[in-house]
């Protein structure tokens, strides 16, 4: 997995930590690996939420949390470990994707191997984080896999275990071990996927289908995506009303108001070429961005016309990795990382377009110098020399 634009990825129990434009001058890489066993879930939290503030420059830091199946969670600033937070009983297999409650102290979530949400304070003080486990919540018979913070009432967590069940949970109760703060509950059909809060709908991608609850009632509002035989990956950008699945050899685009209005939901656009399923999927304003481990190539597409723009190769068949495929990416805006590995070794690779420019080809007065800049999810193709780092 990649976190923070490759300044932070993990294979297994290590961690790798960079910055990316002083490694690519011959810069060092740091390793932190006080876990001991495969790392689950990473998120990046406001150092300003935790103790460890010291001036108001680092204000704008954050910190790296993360679980993993030896059963700890631990926060990491600078390179290294300063808490570590126990409580689960079992592998501890996600987080919440953002701190919970508005004002005051807030809080974390994390889900486990043992059916139970915890909470837990990032402001706790102690190397060992003692005193950090503010609640634990029961409910779920099964391991929780998926978390997220509602996006209308940032008390509200939304929790979904590994039989489809959906709990919602108001963590502003006071008590600190509970079942009696869930204020909602629904179950759906298929293995779970993804979720993704917006506002007070709830977007649960499961088995075939992306479905939408109103947490508010916790009833199912409609069906805006039907991907069989099953869903791999999925994605979801408010702002322009689509949502993206990844599927067996493609993607598919959704308009969530056409899919509202229709009986039965069509996509918009196929986003065809892949070889495997799309297991990685990457949505901004701009584009959308597809990859799996069956594909050595991650595709670029055009949001609002669903054009291919760019073929990104993300291994080196020079090296005997041929069929690894991509295994992680992170995007933002013009920049892309992604991560092969094999069975000897492994790859990771950097490319930024910020500065890619090609000159226009139309004339140009005595007086003008004109140029067109071209991401790399333009429409036109460039090779990767024109402004990439591998």
């Amino acid at each position: 997995m990649i976190l923070s634009f490759l300044n932070l990825f993990a294979k297994g129990s290590i961690i790798r930590m960079m910055k990316t434009d002083s490694f690519l001058s011959g810069g060092s890489l740091v390793r932190m690996s006080d876990h001991n066993a495969r790392i689950t879930c990473m998120r990046l939290f406001p150092l300003n939420e935790t103790s460890l503030v010291r001036s108001e420059i680092q204000r704008e830091e954050n910190v790296l949390v993360t679980s993993s199946c030896d059963h700890s969670i631990r926060l990491w600033w600078k390179g290294a470990c300063h808490r570590c937070f126990r409580g689960h009983n079992g592998a501890v297999s996600t987080l919440s994707d953002k701190l919970l409650g508005a004002g005051g102290v807030k809080v974390f979530a994390s889900g486990g191997e043992d059916g139970t949400v915890r909470l837990w304070s990032l402001s706790s003080s102690g190397k060992r984080g003692q005193q950090a486990l503010k609640a634990t919540l029961y409910g779920h018979q099964k391991p929780v896999s998926l978390m997220s913070v509602a996006g209308h009432k940032p008390s509200l967590l939304v929790t979904m275990s590994r039989d489809s069940k959906v709990r919602v949970w108001d963590t502003n109760t006071s008590s600190a071990v509970r079942s009696s703060c869930c204020v909602g509950m629904t179950s759906l059909p298929g293995a779970p996927v993804d979720m993704k809060c917006d506002e007070a709908l709830l977007y649960i991608a499961a088995g075939s289908s992306v479905v939408v609850v109103d947490l508010r009632t916790m009833r199912k509002v409609n069906t805006v995506a039907i991907c069989q035989p099953k869903l791999y990956s999925f994605a979801i950008m408010p702002s322009k009303s689509l949502i993206c699945t990844g599927g067996f050899g493609k993607a598919l685009l959704w308009d969530i108001r056409r899919s509202q209005e229709a009986s039965k939901p069509k996509a918009v656009t196929e986003l065809d070429g892949h070889i495997g399923s799309v297991t990685l999927l990457h949505m901004d304003p701009y584009k959308i961005v597809t990859g799996g481990l069956g594909d050595n190539f991650v595709n670029a597409w055009e949001i609002d016309t669903g054009k291919q723009t760019k073929s990104l190769l993300c291994n080196r068949p020079e090296l005997g990795n041929t069929n690894i495929g991509c295994s992680a990416m992170a995007v933002n805006a013009c920049r892309i990382a992604t991560t092969s590995y094999g069975e000897s070794q492994g790859l990771v690779s950097f490319r930024d377009f910020s500065g890619a420019v090609r000159p226009t080809s139309s004339k140009c007065n005595d007086d003008e110098q004109e140029a067109d800049v071209w991401k790399f999810w333009g429409t036109q193709t460039y090779s990767d020399s024109d402004g990439s780092n591998e």
